[in-house]
C-alpha cells in the first residue's frame, strides 16, 4: 500500500481538483481505490441526484480513512 496516493485523494478530493483526482484514480496501484474514484468522479459529472454523488462521496472519504489506518498499522508492525 501506498499512504501517499490515500493523502493525495484526500487532498484532491477536498480542494475539488478533478482533473488531479482523474490521474491519480490511473496512476494508482490500489485497485479498489482507484474503482471508488471511478465510481464517485462519475457519479458527480452525470448524476442529476446529489444523494448519489453524496454516498459515493462518503464511500471514498470511509476507503481512505480506512486504507490510511490499516497503511499506518503496517508502519507500526513492521517499521
Amino acid at each position: 500500500m501506498n499512504k501517499t496516493d490515500y493523502d493525495r485523494a484526500l487532498f484532491y478530493t477536498h480542494r475539488s481538483e478533478w482533473d488531479n483526482l482523474l490521474i491519480l484514480m490511473v496512476r494508482t496501484e490500489d485497485q479498489f481505490l482507484s474503482k471508488k474514484i471511478e465510481r464517485f468522479l462519475h457519479a458527480y459529472h452525470f448524476e442529476h441526484d446529489y444523494k448519489v454523488v453524496e454516498n459515493y462521496l462518503y464511500s471514498l472519504l470511509r476507503y481512505l480513512d480506512h486504507a490510511a489506518e490499516m497503511s499506518s498499522q503496517d508502519l507500526y508492525l513492521y517499521g
